[in-house]
């Protein structure tokens, strides 16, 4: 039959125009293909020829992006016009009319014009030339007067709303009708034509900033809702890793400056609202946004049950008999359909009732579902992400005001804090993406039931009873889950404050051997969180064997119910697939719904505790503490501050410092001095206004301004050394070199790799105390404010580095900017430096004065001073050894830099590669970035064990066949059940018989995979408990035995991540991850197989959609894997400034440098929303894209199924089959994807993990076993040194040589030496922590290197120069063995100079010591150290500097009572003050590893040129 436009089935009646052109269908049809061609060639040489020449220049420069008026409304009126246009398309072709051209012709014109306009509108918008719309709006004219013509001529004729053509002409006339007002809307609002003067519009701020990348709130609606412009991106993320300069800068409106200030506002206008005001302000604030997302989840979840009910209308019409659901009506059954203007017309129901198009809407109603349901996931994170990033402003801006008292007493810890930004913040941002659950999942349950109900009547409401009484089982399951991963995180905070502890204390630990002891706690700890967390995996387990087994259960109730509750029930595949795939839509959000009311009850909790934090902590009242204003009785301006009767205190009990009454001189030296503990630090602190007042008046010359700080305890920032010293101020050449001479730390910028632009702190190389402390000084030294509190800047240095400070830092360069210094110290040497003196006692002031003032006035404090100064009655000299300092060597932090270049992990090798090879290395790299890391998946599997690895392999497989076969089965028994109920001769029984056996299988398979199921889940949970368990064995124990060059080389954090997040990444998310990644993958594999099955020609189309999904995979793995690592990466610097902000909070506030490190967690907090951000958008860009594959997947099998069904007369329950696994498809596909790029990711951590595992651990073994040392050894102390030399490594240069020395039992030995001289390394190799290649020590006639290292290191006792405490009890902390008595530890405090100290205490010796020993001052710590060693009573001491941190007077009398408790040992001091060994039987003098001078101290001092003589000299 030859084609015409209006057809040739009759042509004298498709050509009559008697009645009026008008009144021909044909024309009429003719007539709307006018606007059409107009458009088309109006705009062909604009789009192709104008803009195709310079669309890559449009689209890489978005600084002319602009969207006009009705920008969205436009777009959303091309989709629906679109629509509608293919639905007139399939009603002209579908009906036999495939003749008459002019029924479906002008319609493709229509689509084709319709693409073209949106196009053509969208490179008018992005290049900004709105003078070019002039097209369209003549276009959305002649279309609205072309179908508003065609419409009233449908009317006129009697055509209705019964005819379908008549409705779809309608909506379009509306359609265009409404473009064209969009149109008008256009040019009223932009001026381009009919106006004098045009209104200039430029872009938005942002796009006009090449710097923000992020486009998605500035990109048309088409690309915002499939992600478009994300598809660049993604793809350049294969070729160059995506970093921070990659995503560049955050859009305003998402910053986290802007949402604060939002979130601020919000909350001073509702602040007083009542108890739910922080909730009405958060919905103020970002209510808006969340009412779209749940809009939009509304919608995709109505949607989702188009998937069922076109299955049951596909189906239906296809197992109707005579098949009268053809693609083709012949002309024969035409005749019966109503004609008027000479053509048919059919009804809607009749439209309805082809399979084909049930296929097509099913296709298309999937396209809107998805894209809805990604829109409402983005737009929810987006929120959250927006709120996290307003709170973290808000509870930092609070932190910079809190008490100091509040943190330093327990109230608040930075751990708290870090938890409060790190997990809570979490916590509610997670909330906001679970809302919309919250509002949708009920409508969602109830329209499921309803149409259950349509479809199989009462026992419809049976399954749906049995999904709802187990639905409190879950909720139970879910509540169990909370409450074992609550109890699972205290036992994980427990054991990484163990781990931490033992980690930061390891030198101490494998010293004393007591390793094992901590080492056994944390593996005690550890056993506690394995059972919760064997706990936490049952309830996991029972969790997914309920989702996946409910749904077989429900549907296996209903089913038999639906049978014998009613004689004639249709249980067809029609109804059989609508009714599954319904249960399957409803589990869903019965499983959800548990975890979303968790959800919401844990953010409530989480708003209770920000608005704890953010209105109601303790904080600083800088007005009442600090009076800024000078009163007007204040006159001196030679004063800049004093305190008059001023009484402060840490808390609110008994005041710490009691009737303060000072004045401190303007640009002049002033000194703090006191014994340990009376109060000197809080002095200075209560000037700064950080004690809360109790009375008092603290007066400042002038608005208290910045004052530069040193603190005791040094605070240093992860930035370079440059940076810390000059802390946000300008470099000035000159100053910064004269301040580094002053603190002599040139010397040890010269051995840093990149000098003074090395990176320190936490993430840099280990420095030492007194590194630390001259650094700090330095910072204060740099800075120009004309006041310098110095809080005991010397105690961690020693003498000669002490004297080069005093004289070129404090007398030089301060005193020649007349800058007023407060100094507090023990050096009693310096005093007559000093222009004040303030001395202290037990809190209050016992006298004030120049020196001379004390002597006339306190003449026996002034002779007690001179006493412990060692001094004559006359002022110090001043000679200093600073010529001989630029030659020594640094040998802690060389040994560092030495093994920190010789020990890079593998992430840091990669990241080299990537940066500093050429181009072949970097393609290389980029290969293995896009390969999936297998050998880590076989460490992972392989530490679960063979046995374990078998039973999870095949449960799974079971499983799988088992669910393939029930469904499989339904398919079969539903259609002969359909069959033989339809055939007349067969008998009742035969049909009863055959429905009974139909049950029996039914009954037995679902049985069989409800056990498989929990089979399945408890084998993936049990295998990642063992692995879990055996990796972090193996890596406690190796990590307690491995050698110190370990832990001096590599940051404490690194090595602490290993424990916490990579642990908890191995311990929770991958099994969950495993098992999701097994059951999509498996369940995508088996759905695609059923669907070959039933359609085998849809494996040839499986080709290209396999390839599509094996690129979008690959280029998304990547994008996404680093888009993880940078937003991990992010927050590490974000919340290390939280961190570093609460420790140095004093010393940002002294210096008034509070705006700066807003501004800079700012910059923190916008860079890692950012990465988030992205990472959201790449999940939605790789779900609609897989999403869309599997509509591809549904439309191909439905078409594939129907033809199949209708010519080979495919049985409809296999149809129904394929077509229910299809839609299965859709669902899994990208969360195999996604699953897949996760377990990349997540492997990492048991890369990182199996990593440390190749550490060679330390030779604990000897020569000799424990039971042949005899018991007592050493008893006499003995000490024999022959020929020794040791180095810290094998790659590394010898730090001792050729050294020989005996030490007689008993004997007090003293070893001094400048810096780097080897004092430290000789104490450290009689406990053979260093390596002994040459020489030997015997002691006791043993050789040391004979002995196993654990009964070597139990034997002798070592004081570290750094003081540490672990946290728990007094007695704990002084005997970890449990081997002392009481009167014991008592003895030991009591020499200690603490036992009046520990006896105050609530509880005495099982007092607390908090973490770090903070409810102690430095000296107190070293004291306890000091008591520490003398419990264990070894007749060998060692004391390596051990008294750096106390004054000289409590110094002198523990160098008395050493000598005393330790008269019949072996002591071997390393000198920090040279005086404290003058009474030393020999001294050892040091210099370069090799010992220069070894005698009696009167012999040595007496030789002149000695140069133990000239230390002594120096030290005077």
């Amino acid at each position: 039959m030859s084609l015409a436009f209006c057809g040739n089935d009759n042509n004298s009646a498709a050509y009559n125009v008697d009645a009026g052109v008008l009144n021909n269908g044909c024309f009429l049809d003719a007539l709307t293909v006018v606007p059409h061609v107009f458009l088309l060639f109006i705009t062909f040489p604009i789009l192709f020829i104008g803009w195709g020449s310079q669309s890559s220049k449009v689209h890489i420069h978005h600084s002319t992006w602009l969207h006009f008026p009705g920008h969205n409304l436009r777009w959303i009126l091309t989709f629906i016009l679109l629509f509608i246009i293919v639905c007139e398309i399939a009603e002209g072709i579908v009906f036999n009319q495939s003749v008459h051209l002019h029924l479906y012709m002008p319609s493709c014109l229509a689509f084709m014009a319709a693409i073209t306009s949106i196009i053509f509108y969208h490179n008018i918008e992005t290049s900004n030339f709105p003078k070019l719309l002039m097209t369209l709006l003549i276009y959305w004219v002649l279309a609205f007067v072309s179908k508003t013509i065609k419409f009233v001529k449908y009317t006129e004729h009697g055509i209705g709303l019964r005819q379908l053509r008549f409705g779809i002409t309608g909506l379009l006339t509306l359609l265009y009708g409404l473009l064209l007002a969009v149109e008008i809307n256009v040019i009223l609002t932009r001026r381009y034509m009919c106006f004098a003067n045009p209104t200039e519009v430029k872009p938005p701020e942002d796009l006009q900033d090449l710097g923000v990348r992020f486009l998605q709130p500035f990109v048309n609606l088409l690309s915002k809702s499939t992600y478009w412009w994300m598809n660049t991106f993604i793809t350049a993320a294969h070729r160059r890793p995506i970093d921070l300069k990659v995503i560049g800068k955050l859009p305003i409106a998402m910053r986290a400056l802007t949402n604060y200030l939002k979130l601020r506002e919000a909350f001073e206008a509702q602040k007083l609202q009542g108890p739910k005001w922080i909730w009405t302000a958060l919905r103020q604030a970002f209510g808006r946004p969340l009412f779209l997302s749940i809009t939009y989840r509304f919608m995709a979840d109505l949607l989702g049950f188009a998937g069922p009910l076109c299955i049951s209308g596909i189906v239906h019409h296809l197992s109707k008999e005579n098949h009268t659901i053809q693609f083709i009506f012949n002309f024969r059954n035409c005749i019966h359909l109503p004609k008027h203007l000479g053509i048919y017309f059919i009804s809607s129901q009749e439209f309805l009732a082809n399979a084909y198009v049930l296929a097509v809407l099913l296709f298309f109603a999937l396209l809107l579902q998805r894209t809805f349901l990604q829109a409402s996931y983005y737009v929810a994170i987006e929120t959250g992400i927006n709120l996290r990033g307003a709170i973290q402003v808000s509870i930092f801006n609070k932190i910079m005001r809190l008490c100091t008292s509040n943190m330093s007493m327990g109230g608040m810890t930075v751990g708290q804090i870090c938890n409060l930004v790190a997990i809570d913040t979490n916590q509610l941002m997670w909330f906001f993406f679970l809302c919309p659950n919250l509002f949708a999942m009920p409508v969602q349950i109830i329209v499921g039931v309803i149409l259950l109900y349509y479809l199989l009547g009462i026992s419809a409401l049976i399954g749906a009873t049995v999904i709802t009484l187990l639905a409190p089982v879950q909720y139970f399951v879910a509540t169990k889950l909370s409450d074992a991963q609550k109890s699972t995180l205290e036992y994980s905070s427990e054991r990484l404050k163990k781990t931490n502890e033992l980690l930061r204390g390891i030198k101490l630990l494998k010293l004393y051997a007591w390793e094992h002891i901590f080492c056994s706690s944390v593996e005690e700890t550890r056993g506690k969180e394995l059972t919760s967390l064997q706990t936490f995996a049952l309830y996991t387990s029972i969790s997914i064997f309920m989702n996946t087994a409910i749904p077989i259960a429900a549907v296996l109730v209903t089913f038999v119910a639906h049978v014998h509750l009613s004689d004639d029930a249709d249980l067809s595949p029609a109804v059989a697939f609508a009714s599954l795939s319904l249960f399957h839509i409803l589990v869903t959000p019965l499983f959800l719904l548990s975890s979303v009311v968790r959800s919401t009850v844990k953010a409530l909790v989480r708003s209770r505790l920000f608005t704890l934090m953010l209105f109601f902590s303790p904080l600083i009242k800088p007005l009442k503490v600090v009076n800024r204003k000078r009163p007007n009785n204040y006159q001196s301006p030679l004063c800049p501050f004093q305190i008059i009767n001023g009484y402060f205190s840490w808390t609110d009990g008994t005041p710490t410092l009691s009737n303060v009454n000072i004045k401190i001189p303007f640009g002049q030296l002033t000194m703090i001095v006191g014994q340990v503990g009376c109060g000197k630090s809080s002095l200075l602190l209560a000037a700064l206004g950080e004690m809360q007042k109790i009375s008092g008046t603290v007066i400042w010359n002038r608005k208290r301004g910045a004052v530069a700080y040193a603190s005791q305890k040094p605070w240093l920032l992860n930035t370079t050394l440059a940076e810390n010293i000059t802390f946000e101020m300008p470099l000035i050449k000159q100053r910064y070199r004269a301040v580094i001479e002053a603190c002599s730390l040139q010397p040890d910028i010269d051995i840093l790799p990149q000098g003074d632009q090395t990176e320190i702190g936490e993430r840099g190389i280990i420095l030492s105390g007194g590194q630390r402390q001259r650094i700090g000084v330095a910072r204060a030294l740099y800075q120009t404010t004309s006041v310098v509190f110095l809080d005991d800047p010397f105690s961690a240095l020693d003498i000669h580095l002490s004297d080069h400070l005093m004289q070129e830092g404090i007398l030089k360069l301060l005193r020649e900017e007349k800058r007023t210094v407060v100094l507090v110290t023990h050096k009693l040497q310096y005093l007559p430096h000093a222009d004040w003196i303030i001395a202290m006692k037990d809190g209050s002031i016992q006298t004030e004065g120049t020196l001379k003032d004390i002597q006339n006035s306190q003449p026996e404090l002034f002779e007690q001073w001179k006493t412990l100064m060692h001094r004559q009655d006359k002022e110090f000299e001043k000679e200093t050894v600073d010529e001989n300092m630029t030659v020594l060597e640094r040998k802690n932090l060389r040994r560092a830099m030495y093994s920190r270049e010789a020990l890079k992990t593998e992430e840091e090798e990669e990241e080299q590669l990537v940066e500093s090879d050429e181009e072949d290395n970097l393609s290389r790299v980029m290969r293995h970035r896009a390969t999936i890391p297998w050998r880590s998946c076989g460490t992972y599997l392989s530490s679960a064990g063979l046995l374990l690895l078998l039973l999870l392999l095949l449960s799974q497989l079971l499983k799988h066949s088992l669910l393939v076969a029930i469904d499989y089965w339904l398919a079969y028994w539903t259609s002969k059940v359909i069959t033989n109920h339809s055939t007349t001769y067969m008998c009742t029984d035969i049909y009863t018989a055959f429905n009974s056996c139909g049950y029996q299988v039914s009954c037995l398979l679902c049985c069989l995979g409800i056990i498989l199921c929990l089979a399945t889940s408890v084998a993936v949970e049990w295998t990642g408990l063992q692995v879990a368990k055996k990796l972090h064995h193996n890596l406690l124990n190796n990590i307690i035995l491995a050698p110190m060059r370990l832990f001096e080389t590599t940051p404490l954090a690194s090595i602490l991540n290993r424990f916490s997040s990579d642990t908890n990444t191995i311990d929770q998310h991958i099994p969950a991850t495993l098992e999701c990644l097994s059951r999509s993958t498996l369940l995508c594999v088996s759905a695609l197989g059923v669907i070959s099955y039933v359609t085998p020609v849809f494996l040839i189309v499986l080709v290209p959609l396999a390839i599509a999904c094996y690129f979008i995979q690959k280029y998304f793995r990547v994008a996404s894997k680093d888009l993880q690592q940078l937003e991990d990466s992010t927050q590490l610097p974000l919340l290390s400034h939280f961190s570093e902000t609460v420790e140095g909070l004093t010393t940002i506030r002294a210096f008034r440098y509070e705006p700066r490190f807003r501004q800079r967690l700012l910059e923190f907090t916008d860079a890692n929303n950012m990465a988030s951000l992205f990472l959201t958008a790449a999940n939605r860009w790789l779900e609609v894209r897989m999403e869309y594959i599997g509509a591809c997947i549904v439309l191909i099998a439905a078409v594939a199924s129907i033809t199949n069904s209708l010519y080979n007369h495919l049985s409809t329950g296999l149809v129904g089959l394929g077509l229910t696994y299809a839609l299965m498809v859709s669902n899994y596909l990208n969360w195999m994807v996604r699953n897949l790029a996760d377990m990349e990711v997540q492997l990492g951590a048991v890369k990182k993990i199996k990593a440390l595992l190749r550490t060679v651990p330390e030779n604990y073994e000897g020569l000799l076993s424990a039971s042949q040392v005899p018991e007592g050894w050493p008893q006499q102390g003995k000490i024999q040194i022959q020929n020794l030399s040791v180095r810290y490594d094998s790659t590394l240069k010898a730090v001792l040589k050729h050294v020989n020395a005996h030490i007689s039992p008993g004997q007090k030995v003293g070893i001094c030496g400048r810096t780097g001289s080897g004092k430290s390394s000789f104490s450290l190799a009689f406990f053979r922590m260093v390596d002994t290649f040459e020489g030997r020590i015997i002691i006791d006639d043993i050789d040391i290197a004979k002995l196993p290292l654990q009964t070597l290191r139990s034997r002798f006792s070592i004081i570290l120069q750094d003081p540490f405490l672990f946290s728990g009890t007094i007695r704990f902390n002084l005997d970890p063995e449990m081997k002392a008595t009481d009167s014991m530890l008592w003895e030991a405090l009591e020499i200690a100079q603490l036992k009046q100290v520990v006896k105050t205490l609530p509880g005495g010796l099982d007092a607390i010591i908090t973490e770090g020993g903070e409810n102690f001052s430095q000296g107190q710590r070293q004291l306890f150290c000091l008591a520490r060693a003398f419990v264990r009573k070894s007749s060998i001491l060692i004391m390596d500097e051990a008294t750096a941190s106390i004054d000289m007077a409590t110094e002198s009398i523990l160098q008395k009572v050493v000598m005393t408790a330790f008269a019949d040992r072996t002591v071997v001091t390393i000198a920090h003050r040279v005086h404290t060994i003058l009474n030393a039987d020999l001294v050892i003098v040091m210099k370069r590893g090799v010992i220069l001078e070894f005698d009696k101290p009167e012999v040595l001092l007496s030789q002149e040129d000695s140069v133990f003589a000239s230390f002594v000299r120096a030290d005077k």
